[in-house]
This record gives structure tokens, sequence and C-alpha cells, in this order.
């Protein structure tokens, strides 16, 4: 009986090592639908798209699993050509200026904030998120999905800070009503926290980007956006970054930006600042 015991023991230890092995087999590497993207070819959900249709292959061997691991070592192929090296990912902080869209898709807008970035070679570039034409400060863009993902969910807990000048008064009553949150236009609109720093001038902190969220709030509460700056995404900073200006982030800043920031510390001490009209924006 006791052999019996022993020998089932061993049998289950066995098992659960042979598993194990199996599993971290599984991890190693990268998806390939990744290494696809990464080399620029599609996006994720095209390269998905490439791999079923049968054109992708690896080391030789024809690939119909989008989620199929594949190491440094493995050799991709499109088509029969050789997948080319992951393009070097860029994280890049701009101060956009009011007047600029954020947007690539609309081909009749005059300024777009992503012409004010100039990389040699060009680089196609994505916001993580994004600021309306009117709004001013802190946006950043990447080729790097992962970071811009991580950005805007609302699962990953990245609040954003702004300050908000407004055309009259928050009452502290409106000021609570809009953190417990509000129904406006079919939506639930809700700030983290609403802090009151100068006349007509607040702290907002966010952490979700729903459209014109704080103009749609100020309305609601019967003061009207008059100037809306971001000044914080994560625990990264615009600092004194210019108008217009831009410059890539270290990979520390990168990391700072995914940093889910404690909302309520001290709001910066407030600087004048030229009304728009008197800025160099390039």
């Amino acid at each position: 009986m006791y052999f019996s015991v022993l020998g089932c023991k061993i049998t289950r230890m066995m098992s659960k090592n042979k598993n194990d092995s199996v599993n971290s087999a599984d991890c190693v590497g990268e998806r390939l639908v990744k290494r696809l993207a990464a080399a620029g070819v599609a996006s994720r959900r095209a390269a998905g798209d490439l791999v079923l249709a049968g054109r992708v292959t690896v080391n030789g061997e024809r690939v119909l699993e989008p989620g199929r691991r594949v190491t440094a070592e493995d050799r991709v192929e499109l088509d029969g050509v050789l997948l080319p090296e992951p393009e070097r990912k860029h994280y890049i902080m701009l101060h956009k200026p009011r007047g600029y869209v954020c947007t690539n898709a609309d081909r009749f807008a005059e300024k777009k904030a992503l012409d004010l970035i100039r990389l040699d070679p060009p680089v196609r570039l994505f916001s993580a998120g994004r600021l309306d034409k009117e709004s001013e400060g802190l946006i950043l863009f990447s080729n790097d999905g992962d970071f811009v993902a991580a950005l805007t969910h609302p699962r990953h807990e990245i609040c954003k800070e702004y300050r908000v000048h407004t055309a009259r008064p928050i009452p502290a009553a409106q000021r609570e009503r809009l953190c417990r949150g509000i129904e406006e236009g079919g939506e639930r609109l809700r700030a983290r926290h609403v802090e009151e720093l100068a006349p007509c001038c607040y702290r907002f902190i966010l952490n979700e980007g729903r459209k014109r969220e704080i103009r749609r709030m100020t309305a609601a509460a019967g003061a009207p956006t008059r100037r809306l700056i971001r000044l914080r995404i994560g625990a990264l900073t615009l600092g004194d970054l210019p108008p217009g200006h831009w410059r890539e982030l270290t990979p520390a800043e990168a990391q700072l930006a995914r940093t889910p920031e404690p909302e309520f510390r001290a709001a910066p001490e407030i600087r004048p600042v030229p009304p728009p009209a008197e800025r160099d924006v390039r």
C-alpha cells in the first residue's frame, strides 16, 4: 500500500514538472503577430490576417497560428521575404499649442500636432490619447503599441492632470458633484479630483479621456472652459518645454508616464502665462 501511494505521488510530481516545462516553453519569445507589427508590415490585427492567409513562414515552415511564439533566433518571412529588423522605438513628448489637432485622419486639418515632430528617417507615430483642437499641453507620441495601450486603457489607472480656466467660478458643491459623476450626452463623466487653485482656475485629474470630457463637465457646472492645459501624464510632467516644441523621452521618463502617480499631491505653482496670440508656436 505504501509503495502504491508513493508511486502515485511520484507520477503526479513528474506530470506536474512536465507540464511546467511545456508552459515555460510556451512563454518563451513573443507572439508572431507582435513580431510582424514591430517590423512595421502591419498592425497586430492585420498581421493576424496575414498569418491566417498562409503568407507567413517561421524557419521555412508555413504557420497558420497568429499566437505562435517566436524568438530572436527564428527566421520569419512574409511572402518569402525576410522581415526587416524591428523599428527603433520612439517615445516623444510634445507641448501641443492651441489650434492643432491630434489626428491624422482629418485630411482637411490645417494644423496637425504630428507636423511639429520631425524625425529622420520619418517614423509612423501614434498619439497616446488626445487633446482637442483648443486645448494645449502635454501629449505623448510613440511607435510602440504596447506603450500607447498602457497609457490609454482605463484599467491601467494612469491619471492625467489639467489646469482649467473657466468663465466663472465653480462652487464647491458643483466640484463635489463632478467628482461623484454626472450623466451628460448619454455618458457617465467623472473627475478623480477637482481643486480650486485661484479664482476661476482649477486643477482637474482624470483617469479616462472621453471626448471633450472636462469641457462638458465645466459646462454642466455652469462655468464654461476658457482655457485647458494638460500638465501631467502618470508621473511625467510637462516641465518647461515651450509650446510647439518636442523632445524624445529618456527610458526613465517613458516609465514615469506609465506610473500610476498618486493624484492628490500638491499642485505646481501657478506662473503667469502669456495669451496664446503672443506665443511663438513655430
